[in-house]
């Protein structure tokens, strides 16, 4: 397996007040082979499921939903049951790797004892996980621009989290957005543990658009992953500034996949 691109049809394809359905056949048509999205409840799985099937587009991920603390134990019970009933909708979908991020800080709690709550969390989700063959992705958000109050920001302190918790079906969601805003080494952050990455998105800083529109070294930062052994998809996470076709056609472009 090498690099392939995935457009998230959040934002991606939505041009022309495309149904979710309708944008898995624009990223087909498009020459894109897989797709990602957010959150689930609020999308037709029926639809998307027959028009995965219809076009051979392999969807790379979704949201756990809804979204529950790691951090705060009173939502960890509430947590579960958005991974039981995510893994019960991936179904549908081919179970694809599911994300889950930290939630917000909790004030009268130590950053500290965030970490070890989100430990506990994170094993009792693996292990639903684990049970139905299907892999959570922690993704780690930036706090300096889009959530002020997340509490997991550190790509490192994930990296942490999941080797903690020593469980094969959690890994790390690469957003090299959120590192390149948390001001990290884009290339340099995973460091020797670039095993421990399943998925990776991306798009430039200075408004989070295609890549090649801000100040990330995408040569760099692609050349890093091959040279680390990453295989498998690279998340278009982004808000297009051009029509979604000759988007992905220029950030494929940029980032040579």
């Amino acid at each position: 397996m090498t690099l392939y691109p995935a457009a998230c049809i959040e934002w991606i394809f939505a041009d022309e007040d495309r149904g979710f359905a309708d944008r898995v056949r624009a990223a087909k048509d498009a020459g894109i082979d897989a797709v990602e999205f957010h959150l689930w409840k609020d999308k037709p799985i029926e639809e998307l499921a027959q028009a995965l099937a219809e076009t051979g587009v392999k969807l790379t991920s979704f949201c756990v939903d809804p979204r529950r603390s790691l951090v705060d134990p009173a939502e960890h019970d509430e947590f579960l049951e958005a991974v039981r009933g995510s893994i019960e909708a991936g179904k549908a979908l081919g179970s694809p790797p599911m994300i889950i991020a930290s939630g917000f800080n909790v004030p009268d709690l130590s950053h500290e004892e965030q970490h070890e709550n989100a430990i506990v969390a994170l094993r009792r989700g693996a292990e639903l996980a684990e049970q139905a063959g299907v892999m959570l992705l922690l993704e780690p958000l930036n706090n300096r621009v889009e959530l002020p109050l997340i509490y997991l920001s550190s790509t490192a302190q994930a990296l942490d989290l999941i080797e903690a918790v020593n469980s094969p079906n959690l890994r790390l969601l690469y957003d090299m957005y959120h590192s390149a805003v948390m001001g990290e080494a884009v290339p340099g952050v995973l460091g020797d543990r670039a095993h421990l990455v399943h998925h990776v998105q991306v798009a430039d800083t200075n408004g989070r658009h295609e890549p090649g529109t801000g100040e990330v070294d995408w040569t760099a930062a692609m050349e890093e992953l091959l040279a680390l052994g990453y295989e498998g998809g690279i998340g278009f996470e982004y808000f297009p500034t051009m029509p979604s076709a000759a988007s992905v056609a220029a950030a494929r472009a940029k980032i040579s996949i």
